[in-house]
């Protein structure tokens, strides 16, 4: 058998087809399970809390990079890993102990941590999470794809439980804050 340019060229971009096959993580399922759970808090996320009836104590305050917001008279609360309600309840019962006798915590997410926009794009970098945010939009606030973008789906790194995993998602699906977008770059 005669082995000729094209057959070599042939096996060539079947190799390199299937090697691009092999890198395909199927997206877990913990991943879109996601979207569908109470937000978790982070290091990054600002939150109002509101005390009622104590003007002192509402205010806002930041989630630091140790997963703490530092709260007057009772100090360093954890928040990383919390959901809103869990963090209500968690300060109320150290403001119990012997600072207001029946505490009313309201805490909402004032300003979300950030996501981040990598790869074929206009303009990688870190953008502002707002509520409702999809992959497009997220692309589109990036300067829109670049020449040498694949635009048919994306890699998105998410923290989910306290481990970072990956996935491969469509265009129009949801983010949540904290995501990294990667678009790859089109093979042809």
């Amino acid at each position: 058998m005669k082995i000729t340019r094209p057959t070599i060229v042939a096996a060539f971009a079947a190799i390199l087809l299937i090697s691009g096959c092999s890198s395909y993580r199927p997206t877990p399922s913990a991943f879109h399970e996601a979207i569908n759970q109470p937000y978790i808090l982070s290091a990054g996320d600002r939150l109002r809390v509101t005390v009622f009836e104590q003007d002192a104590l509402t205010n806002t305050y930041a989630v630091d990079q140790a997963g703490y917001i530092a709260f007057p008279l009772v100090g360093s609360v954890p928040a990383r890993g919390r959901t809103i309600k869990q963090l209500e309840a968690d300060i109320a019962v150290q403001l119990r102990q012997g600072f207001i006798r029946d505490p009313d915590v309201t805490v909402e997410v004032d300003q979300y941590r950030p996501i981040f926009v990598m790869g074929e794009v206009g303009s990688a970098g870190q953008y502002s999470y707002v509520p409702g945010l999809t992959v497009q939009k997220a692309i589109a606030v990036a300067g829109g794809y670049s020449a040498r973008a694949y635009q048919g789906n994306v890699d998105i790194t998410r923290e989910i439980n306290g481990k970072v995993m990956s996935g491969r998602v469509k265009t129009s699906d949801p983010l949540l804050p904290g995501d990294t977008v990667y678009v790859r770059e089109r093979l042809f």
